[in-house]
């Protein structure tokens, strides 16, 4: 039933991982299937045996052919830099190749203490498993970018976080885990050779077009095509007002993909200024900051691969300095064409970005909900029928009711139909996402044994933008007896 490896990471020098077997759990319980996912993957899902799959994604037994290893990476953790992280409980169980000819991984998340757990257990309670399984998959069928989730299994074993919890096991699909603070790990040990090893993989692995650029310059076009990447990532995360809550460098994936969903959440009421994360006291990773941290982490990024840009040192920092110094105008273009789609506009005038700000701060004023009024905005594309409820969204709607005929005006110089722009808007204007207090409830009721709220919300996630009959309630923001603030990570 499981596809086959296809050993990558496994093969590279003995110091960029730990072997690490995955511990044993005492009562494993498949809670959750991706079966869409495991077809993708190569998976014989007419055969599926739910036994022999729960102790493969639990970590109580090894699929055939599988290799597993605990991954090396450093990271900065808010701006603090610490030289030796890794994956302290994860452990990768090597590659298959999908239907689509991809290399994927498959890792398993919550499967025991490793050589890189720092004191900690090893383990992941039930919750920041089931959010990441629904908020990754959700952002997947809003077309953006993720890891993604295959499984979910509870261990019938508690672990002790603010108070004991159900365990689980996550298992996890990703592009692959590399990270900027795995470039990091070799960087800040001076081992250039490591360095250039890993560039090497990464370039065949994610970017087998820069095979056909001289040495030379192939290095430094690596670091530029990832922070394009990461640009048109984070534009996708405004755009929808995800917020990830620790943008550290060990979570920042060198394919492009939102990886390590800890306590992160989607904006309701726009606010740029918005933090969800616990431990976020500072606001570091607040909405508005996101596009800034992503170009840090790219000079941290720069700082690593610095030998392989030029063997003099201060010209490959002024080549280095460059391409980091480009991000803002990659990821202003990535976020403006985001942004022009949300709106309807398929042509480029200079006074877009003006029309964009102003309609986020008439947002900001009017404390509106960021899902329901670009969604909304969509039926007033079609009529000015459709005024009515977008104004009904917003707390003061005098600077709306300013911004709506400087949209409309836009919208008539391009000619087309209402109808038309109407149903473009709905395309990538997602009408349902994981709501925090829905994430929550599903998590709550999971934890007392009931998953039906997780189905549900699973369910609807996995078709955002179209109309679900009688699932009304659940494109509403939370009442004021149901917000929740503050998300946690879980590790």
């Amino acid at each position: 039933m499981f596809p086959t490896f296809t050993l990558r990471y496994s093969k590279l020098p003995a110091h960029f991982f730990e072997p690490f077997t995955p511990v044993t759990v005492e009562k494993p319980e498949l809670v959750a299937f991706n079966r869409p996912l495991a077809e993708t993957l190569g998976f014989e899902v007419a055969a599926f045996d739910e036994r022999q799959a729960t102790d493969w994604f639990s970590g109580n037994d090894l699929p055939p052919g599988a290799d597993p290893v605990a991954q090396a990476y450093a990271g900065h953790q808010f701006g603090g830099f610490s030289p030796r992280l890794g994956d302290g409980r994860a452990v990768l169980l090597g590659e298959v190749t999908d239907r689509d000819g991809r290399l994927r991984d498959i890792q398993l998340k919550g499967a025991g203490c490793t050589p890189f757990s720092r004191g900690g257990d090893g383990r992941a309670p039930l919750g920041p498993v089931l959010r990441e399984y629904l908020v990754s998959e959700a952002m997947h069928a809003m077309g953006i970018p993720t890891t993604r989730a295959l499984a979910a299994v509870t261990t019938g074993e508690r672990v002790m976080r603010r108070m004991p919890e159900p365990g689980a096991v996550l298992t996890r699909v990703a592009s692959s885990h590399i990270r900027v603070g795995t470039f990091q790990y070799f960087g800040s040990r001076h081992d250039g050779e490591s360095v250039r090893t890993l560039a090497d993989h990464v370039i065949e692995r994610h970017y087998p077009e820069l095979l056909e650029i001289e040495e030379q310059n192939r290095y430094l076009n690596l670091l530029k095509a990832i922070q394009q990447r990461q640009a048109e990532l984070v534009a996708r995360w405004m755009g929808v007002g995800f917020i990830h809550g620790v943008m550290n460098t060990d979570n920042t994936s060198i394919a492009g993909e939102t990886i390590d969903f800890g306590p992160c959440a989607f904006m309701e009421r726009y606010d740029p200024k918005t933090v969800f994360s616990s431990i976020d006291t500072g606001g570091r990773y607040a909405y508005v900051n996101q596009p800034v941290i992503l170009q840090w982490n790219m000079a941290r990024l720069a700082e690593a691969m610095l030998p392989l840009f030029d063997s003099d040192e201060q010209r490959a920092i002024e080549r280095a300095t460059e391409v980091v110094q480009g991000f803002s105008e990659q990821y202003l273009d990535a976020w403006l064409g985001v942004m022009r789609q949300k709106l309807g506009l398929v042509q480029e005038e200079d006074s877009d970005q003006e029309l964009i700000e102003a309609l986020q701060e008439a947002m900001r004023v009017g404390r509106a909900d960021f899902t329901l009024t670009f969604r909304q905005l969509g039926e007033c594309a079609r009529s000015e029928a459709g005024d009515d409820a977008l104004l009904a969204l917003f707390e003061q709607d005098g600077d709306i009711r300013a911004w709506l005929p400087q949209w409309r005006a836009r919208l008539a110089r391009e000619g087309r139909d209402g109808e038309e722009v109407g149903r473009d808007m709905h395309k990538v204007n997602p009408l349902y996402i994981p709501r925090n207090h829905r994430v929550e409830q599903a998590l709550s009721a999971a934890a007392e044994g009931n998953f039906e709220p997780f189905e549900t919300l699973r369910e609807m996630l996995a078709d955002p933008f179209e109309v679900q009959p009688g699932r009304e309630a659940w494109t509403l923001p939370a009442g004021p007896d149901e917000a929740v603030f503050r998300t946690f990570c879980g590790t």
